[in-house]
């Protein structure tokens, strides 16, 4: 009888978890339904001529690169070709170990130049800052290998113009995206950060740094991280968005204005989620200073970047993200329930700690105790086909809610046969990969409250997504 009762506590406690997050993210889901309306009502404007262009702020694009040699030539082509008044292009070797620098001395007709700069971030040493002749926008810092943290640091101390984009050497930005993410800094000067939306690559066609045709990869895990992508961004920071609550801004596209960062400390070394620790340190630093500040969201700014295709490297890369976000909740605890806290301090925090940090806990093992528990007999079928219910079909039901708002608004999958195929993929993602998952996000947790160091790892790179460049074409 004890046993029996102890199992029915559990199994309620489980329940309820289940039915509160999947509130929680049906919550996030309306009001995510409600602004990209509105902000797709707005945008129409948009195809009137731009009233801003020429006069947007200067921005600095700061690209780090790690044994990014397959990438690198190619998506400094998109970046060199953006529309946009004045920029400049950042390009900082970490240390690469394969030939990214002498790709692009190659490619760019690089030449060594007499520059130092005493930056007000602390870095690893610069050995050489090369400029291209025939791209005066265009440097690339050589320094000592110091992590994706080190990189940034180095390239805001560089970094001419008073905001910075952050860019993954293996993304590829749309020609008009830099438009479009400096748009709330034009809008409310008290904006500090703008994060844009960042696609799978994978299948796609780029051609001279462009993408010539969107499409679906063949690779099965490469269509999952699609719908996840697709999930994330599309109702899980346009929800937050609109209560200025927006916690994560993607390393792979974010835009900061530049001394904010730097009174902030910069880029935290020593943490392998560095994008996310400094927005949700901006956001603490700012509350508890009562500065008003604006962190937002815009859905229409394309980033394109290239998923992993192996198990390999797509664990090690969760691993790695749950680990990062472990440091940025627990190393800005303050802001949790900070009086000045907001709702970044009030609700997506505990939100993030409950339904996100400690997710893979519950996951993991609550699945694992209710298919004992009615093995054992202390549960019934039905109550177990709801708890199924509660964990897999309105997760079911949440991804269908995300790519529907995908074909309502930016519809980058035109053909219908893409359409089903992600309509069968979200449902297949609930069966096997989302609980695998959770096992690695468990890893990463466990990693995290071991001390274990974080590292990055190798991420393999086919590069299958780009279309061969003629070399007359090449600039």
């Amino acid at each position: 009888m004890g046993h029996a009762l102890f199992a029915l506590l559990i199994q309620r406690l489980i329940f309820f978890y289940f039915i509160g997050i999947n509130l929680g993210y049906f919550s996030l889901n309306v009001i995510s339904l409600f602004s990209i309306m509105r902000y797709t009502r707005e945008r129409v404007l948009n195809k009137l001529p731009l009233v801003y262009s020429g006069f947007e702020l200067p921005i600095s694009l700061l690209v780090p690169a790690y044994n990014e040699e397959a990438n690198v030539s190619e998506s400094l082509r998109s970046l060199l070709q953006l529309s946009y008044s004045e920029y400049e292009v950042v390009v900082v070797n970490d240390g690469s170990k394969d030939k990214t620098l002498e790709v692009l001395k190659a490619d760019f007709g690089l030449v060594l130049y007499a520059e130092s700069i005493p930056g007000q971030l602390e870095t690893k040493a610069v050995r050489g800052v090369y400029h291209a002749l025939e791209y005066p926008n265009l440097r690339v810092i050589d320094k000592m290998n110091g992590g994706k943290a080190d990189a940034l640091n180095v390239g805001i101390n560089y970094a001419r113009y008073p905001l910075f984009c952050s860019i993954d050497a293996d993304s590829m930005l749309q020609r008009d995206s830099l438009q479009l993410l400096v748009q709330p800094f034009l809008e409310d000067p008290k904006t500090v950060a703008a994060g844009g939306t960042v696609r799978v690559a994978n299948g796609c066609q780029v051609q001279g740094g462009f993408l010539i045709k969107s499409g679906l990869p063949k690779n099965f895990l490469a269509l999952f991280q699609i719908v996840e992508y697709l999930r994330a961004f599309l109702f899980g920071r346009m929800g937050w968005s609109p209560m200025n609550a927006v916690l994560i801004i993607s390393g792979a596209f974010g835009l900061f204005r530049k001394d904010t960062v730097i009174a902030a400390g910069g880029y935290r070394h020593g943490t392998i989620g560095e994008d996310m620790e400094l927005v949700v340190r901006l956001h603490r630093t700012l509350r508890e200073a009562g500065t008003q500040y604006r962190i937002t969201y815009v859905p229409d700014p394309i980033c394109w970047t290239e998923a992993p295709e192996d198990w390999k490297t797509l664990k090690n890369q969760r691993v790695r993200w749950h680990q990062g976000l472990s440091q940025s909740l627990t190393l800005n605890w303050s802001l949790l329930f900070h009086r000045r806290g907001g709702a970044a301090g009030w609700v997506a925090f505990p939100f993030m700690i409950v339904f996100e940090w400690l997710n893979p806990v519950i996951e993991v093992f609550g699945t694992l105790f209710m298919l004992w528990a009615a093995i054992c007999g202390y549960i019934s079928l039905p109550a177990l086909g709801l708890f199924l219910f509660a964990a897999i079909g309105v997760g079911v039901v949440l991804s269908l809610n995300a790519l529907l708002l995908e074909e309502m608004t930016f519809h980058a999958y035109p053909k219908m046969r893409q359409v089903l195929l992600l309509f069968l993929i979200v449902l297949a993602e609930n069966f096997g990969y989302r609980q695998i998952n959770a096992y690695w996000r468990l890893i990463g947790l466990w990693r995290f409250a071991a001390r274990r160091e974080a590292k990055w790892g190798e991420m393999k790179r086919t590069a299958s997504w780009h279309s061969p460049v003629k070399v007359e074409e090449r600039g």
